[in-house]
């Protein structure tokens, strides 16, 4: 069994009569990518924020890598990566300095490769303030995991990133956990999530309400999972036609689309109502709940479960 490299224990973080985060417990295993997500102001910033040793807890404990946040931040500072949600470097620096400063700091060689990869190499010896907002996203990207982090924090980073960059830190984020990092993943973009997360942590004013693999999150609640069939003859458009399992039914397109709460006996009785037709299935598609889907349900409620 892999060891937690993440300690999280009735974490507790206040400002003044504002309980941001109240007294959450998890782990994360080494090499996991595990997904923080939730609305704004549910308590991720400040999670992230105390487990890099930036804020200090008003509860509980904290431990990465076995080393206490507050106590020993230096410590901790060798052996993390962080990429705040905003975040700024003097003015005149450029990106080729800013490389050479963050890697000096951490004894290793620049990695201007990363600058290349991230599509930086061109501005390299362009001023900090010359860079667009993406590129300076992309830039915090770099420094952040130049230095190949045991346990790197993400806070947003595809934010204001174009699809080719997104694609590419999605990339470098996959290539890291084989090497062994462990990342932790706070964003608003569920298919991010959902994509790249091996488990993931729903907070709701400052609560867990749910915690697990994307697939066992989207397997609970009310989610209907969509059903899209296509036939030869358009044996299924009779709206009379009942199937088990369906709430809704619609036909869009030469689609008949149905909506079931157990795709079982529903598929199998599209399937032989086709077949007793003699009509001909050209594409059948299942597409089950996403993890936003599921999201939504669950901040919609408003319920701590």
């Amino acid at each position: 069994m892999q060891d937690s490299v993440i300690e999280v224990k009735d974490f507790r973080k206040i400002y003044g009569n504002l309980v941001a985060v109240d007294s959450i417990s998890f782990d994360v295993k080494q090499g996991e990518i595990f997904g923080l997500l939730g609305p704004n102001g549910a308590g991720k910033t400040s999670t992230l924020e105390s487990l890099e040793g930036l804020r200090a807890p008003d509860g509980g404990s904290l431990r990465v890598a076995g080393i206490d946040p507050v106590r020993e931040p230096r410590k901790l500072r060798n052996l993390i990566g962080v990429q705040l949600q905003s975040a700024s470097l003097p003015e005149s620096i450029t990106p080729d300095e800013a490389m050479k400063f963050f890697c000096a700091c951490h004894q290793v060689s620049p990695r201007f490769d990363l600058l290349e990869r991230l599509g930086l190499i061109e501005k390299r010896n362009s001023q900090f303030y010359e860079l667009s907002a993406g590129q300076q996203r992309r830039l915090a990207l770099a420094l952040a995991v130049a230095h190949n982090p045991q346990v790197l924090f993400l806070d947003e980073p595809t934010a204001g990133l174009d699809v080719a960059t997104r694609a590419e830190l999605h990339d470098l984020m996959r290539e890291l956990q084989t090497g062994g990092t462990t990342i932790i993943l706070a964003t608003h973009d569920m298919a991010e999530a959902e994509e790249l997360s091996d488990r993931v942590a729903i907070l709701l004013k400052g609560k867990i309400v749910n915690i697990g693999t994307p697939m066992e999150i989207t397997a609970t609640g009310a989610g209907r999972t969509k059903i899209s069939v296509r036939t030869q003859d358009s044996s299924l458009f009779d709206a009379d036609i009942t199937f088990p399992a369906v709430s809704q039914h619609l036909s869009k397109n030469e689609y008949d689309i149905y909506f079931s709460s157990d795709i079982g006996p529903t598929v199998s009785a599209i399937i032989a109502h086709i077949e007793s037709q003699e009509d001909t299935l050209i594409d059948l598609r299942v597409e089950r709940p996403s993890l936003e889907d599921r999201f939504l349900e669950i901040t919609a409620n408003g319920v701590v479960l």
